[in-house]
């Protein structure tokens, strides 16, 4: 398979993934908590889901919603005092298995 060939093949097969998410009601529910927010979006993960939950901080911060990356080792280590009662908490994880 040439380059071209695999890009076209990659971005068929990520195409298809994407189509795959199942989308409902929930995602309504949770823009609008998220766009009505009068605190700060918290986010977390480890591995490659922090990683994600890292850059969605960022992209939140700089498009105007406040938002922090709390690493859970972190958190368990004293840093929970970041996170305030009206704040939102956005847990990121690959498996959905991570304790």
């Amino acid at each position: 398979m040439d380059i071209l060939e695999r890009v076209k093949y990659v971005l068929s097969e990520e195409a298809k993934a994407i189509q795959s998410v199942h989308v409902s009601d929930s995602y309504k529910d949770v823009v609008k908590l998220m766009a009505n927010c009068q605190s700060k979006i918290v986010t977390t993960g480890i591995g490659k889901a922090g990683h994600i939950a890292h850059k969605f901080s960022a992209t939140l911060s700089s498009t105007g919603s406040p938002s922090v990356f709390l690493h859970p080792a972190e958190a368990a280590h004293g840093d929970l005092g970041i996170i305030s009662p009206s704040d939102i908490l956005i847990a990121f994880s690959t498996s959905g298995k991570s304790r």
